[in-house]
């Protein structure tokens, strides 16, 4: 996010608890086993943990993460596996306080780590971490990164950095590829790619380290793109569904769960359907008709 921040979004336009649990229950009842809490910054929702209860006692129950920036963790991740979360992944981009504080605008670097070490003293499982590498920015902690995942029993994910910025700046040209941190990381780990059998839909490709048994996943969604393998759809904070995270469309369910109609979870079950029907065989990034969403990753959710 830009230093200045975004725009908030006017209260009435966001969805209330009841008509987030009543689309995950929806969702739920129509297939989907697994549910994301993303943002934003989900720790910042007031009853984010009677959110997760409610969802937990969804039949059959789903697995249910939380993708987070770990500010607020420390507080929140015992009584948060207590209502029911399944695991969570924190973004940390550097394991260094300064340039931390230089990437995110904030001084909290040691309340990211508190929150992982509180998450570790809970159920939750497994812990993953979510790194960004840029270009002359951090791209020298790829290895340092791994060393300290490994050490701390956690499962860490490099991702390309994706066009999905708020000020619309991304270049290719600036990117670090998952080639490029493959090879980064060669220079000290040897890794060795797992099958695709063993991958299914999941973005991040996973490799051994030095042969086992832990992994590092690199999410290539530029250069390795998983578009046909993609089972994902999103709700956004106001109520629109995404069938990609570079869709340039959104199906709004709020004003349908807010007609007090009788046919509602049907109509909203509908627009699921007809969004994953919608879904495109590829993100079309490098293509000369690409369209950069207006959306920021922050409002979209990872």
């Amino acid at each position: 996010m830009p230093p200045e921040g975004l725009p908030w979004i006017p209260q009435p336009e966001i969805l209330t608890d009841d008509e987030i649990v009543r689309v995950a229950k929806i969702a739920v009842d129509h297939g989907i086993t697994k549910l994301r809490l993303t943002g934003g910054e989900p720790l910042l929702r007031p009853n984010l943990i009677d959110i997760v209860g409610r969802m937990s006692k969804l039949l059959p129950r789903p697995d249910i993460a939380l993708t987070t920036n770990g500010i607020g963790l420390a507080h929140l991740a015992a009584p948060l596996a207590e209502a029911g979360l399944t695991r969570v992944n924190v973004s940390l981009d550097t394991l260094q306080p300064a340039r931390f504080k230089e990437l995110t605008h904030r001084d909290r670097f040691d309340d990211v780590i508190a929150g992982l070490q509180a998450a570790q003293r809970t159920s939750l499982a497994p812990i993953k971490v979510n790194s960004v590498l840029m270009r002359g920015v951090n791209d020298d902690e790829a290895p340092d990164l791994l060393r300290w995942a490994l050490k701390n029993d956690i499962r860490l994910r490099f991702i390309e950095q994706m066009p999905l910025d708020a000020q619309h700046g991304w270049q290719r040209e600036t990117m670090l590829t998952a080639d490029q941190i493959i090879e980064n990381l060669s220079t000290d780990f040897v890794l060795t790619p797992l099958t695709k059998e063993q991958r299914g839909s999941a973005p991040a490709e996973e490799f051994l380290v030095d042969g086992g048994p832990a992994t590092v996943g690199i999410i290539g969604s530029v250069t390795r793109p998983f578009c046909a393998d993609c089972d994902r759809i999103r709700l956004t904070a106001d109520g629109q569904i995404r069938n990609c995270l570079f869709a340039t469309e959104e199906d709004s369910v709020r004003e349908i769960l807010r007609s007090g109609t009788a046919d509602i979870d049907e109509r909203v079950a509908a627009v699921l359907f007809h969004s994953v029907l919608k879904k495109k065989k590829g993100h079309g990034i490098g293509e000369p008709d690409f369209v950069q969403p207006i959306r920021p990753m922050s409002a979209i959710g990872g």
